[in-house]
């Protein structure tokens, strides 16, 4: 199939792309292959063939929620340069 600069100026339009007049000609280029490699896709005999959902069989294999002990904040605060008794201090980034 063939596609034209001007498609290839829209479709960069669309897409805010600036490109230079051999990037369109490459664009364009790779299009085309991309539109043909579909084209040979569609050629085939797909009747009875159901879509494929997922590669494998495997759903959604969560590990269990656990509740598990965590740091306490005193031992966090702890481990922290500079705190007070219940915050990290940081250095001020916004004035």
């Amino acid at each position: 199939m063939k596609i034209s600069t001007e498609e290839i100026e829209k479709i960069a339009h669309l897409a805010r792309l600036e490109l230079s007049n051999e990037q369109k000609e490459e664009m364009r280029s790779s299009v085309e292959k991309v539109l043909v490699w579909m084209e040979a896709l569609n050629e085939v005999d797909t009747d009875g063939i159901e879509p494929l959902v997922h590669i494998t069989e495997a759903l959604n294999n969560f590990r269990p929620d656990e509740a598990k002990p965590t740091l306490d904040r005193t031992k966090a605060l702890n481990l922290g340069p500079d705190t007070n008794d219940q915050y990290f201090k940081v250095p001020q980034v916004i004035e």
